[in-house]
């Protein structure tokens, strides 16, 4: 919820991608989310903690809206790249929490996230939304 407050309505409907961007911010924020919490279950979620911040989200949002805008076709290899391995993976340093960062982030950004009801968790629980305004995601949140 914290990086849906955060946000504004400018920065979340300038993207000529719209529902693409929407969907995909989504996804990134939920993705966010999960890096933040495995801190709490100390060796268990990550080798060593890291401090992931809202300035890893606003560089990962800026870097995919940017990428989306200059593509006519969604690229994905890049956006993984770009988001997981400089983005949050420059504050990374173990190796084997590298690998569990870029195995979280395939779940979040792939093209089955684009469609409503993709399923985040097998429970089903956590799904993609419908798109719609900046009040509805934080509505749905």
């Amino acid at each position: 919820m914290k990086s849906y407050a955060d946000l504004s309505v400018e920065k979340f409907e300038t993207c000529d991608k719209k529902e693409t961007w929407k969907t995909l911010l989504f996804s990134l924020c939920f993705f966010h989310a999960v890096v933040q919490e495995r801190r709490k279950f100390g060796p268990l979620g990550w080798n060593i903690r890291y401090e992931f911040n809202d300035s890893d989200l606003d560089t990962g949002s800026t870097i995919l809206k940017n990428l989306l805008d200059s593509n006519d076709d969604i690229p994905w290899d890049a956006i993984r790249y770009v988001i997981g391995q400089i983005t949050y993976g420059g504050r990374v340093t173990d190796d084997w929490d590298r690998r569990t960062l870029i195995t979280v982030l395939a779940n979040f950004m792939k093209e089955d996230v684009l469609e409503t009801g993709f399923g985040f968790s097998n429970s089903g629980i956590y799904t993609t939304p419908a798109t719609g305004d900046l009040d509805y995601y934080k509505n749905i949140i």
